[in-house]
């Protein structure tokens, strides 16, 4: 399982959410979809939670929340931004805009989300706006034909929002 721990991490919200969906297997993706939305990733402690009051094997919580691609069992950033570098965008400069994003947070090589939680990045294949390429997404805010200066911008812009 994950590596990451939360020594303040109120179970009491698992137990919640679980309660409210109900202990039936087919409701576990929905369960793990809300604890992330609450959490913005899976803490292990939780998913051996959902385990026990479920009553499912810990191996099932745990692939099932590694099988699909929209779980992190790792802390996200209060933004999430995903930059996309399909064909389309990546014809268009999206890996310039990647590159000055990860300089802009200061985030080393391999590191996807800045020491303060504040952001977190993803490069995905395809946003499906080709037309509008190259495209970033912020928490669900399409970000169209974006160029490093660009970027530095909603960045900067973010980041007053939070000071």
């Amino acid at each position: 399982m994950s590596t990451q721990t939360n020594e303040s991490l109120d179970l009491s919200k698992v137990d919640s959410i679980v309660k409210d969906y109900g202990y039936k297997r087919q409701n576990l993706i929905a369960i793990l979809q809300k604890v992330q939305e609450n959490f913005r990733y899976l803490p292990e402690d939780a998913l051996t939670r959902i385990a026990v009051q479920m009553k499912l094997s810990p191996a099932t919580v745990y692939g099932v929340a590694t099988f699909y691609s929209q779980f992190s069992l790792d802390p996200k950033g209060k933004y999430e931004m995903k930059i996309c570098d399909g064909t389309a965008c990546h014809v268009r400069g999206s890996i310039p805009v990647l590159n000055a994003i990860k300089s802009h947070l200061k985030l080393e090589d391999g590191q996807k989300t800045t020491a303060d939680k504040m952001f977190t990045i993803e490069t995905v294949s395809c946003l499906g706006a080709c037309g509008l390429a190259p495209v970033v997404v912020i928490n669900d805010k399409v970000y169209p034909q974006m160029t490093p200066d660009a970027i530095g911008v909603v960045l900067d812009t973010l980041m007053k929002e939070e000071a």
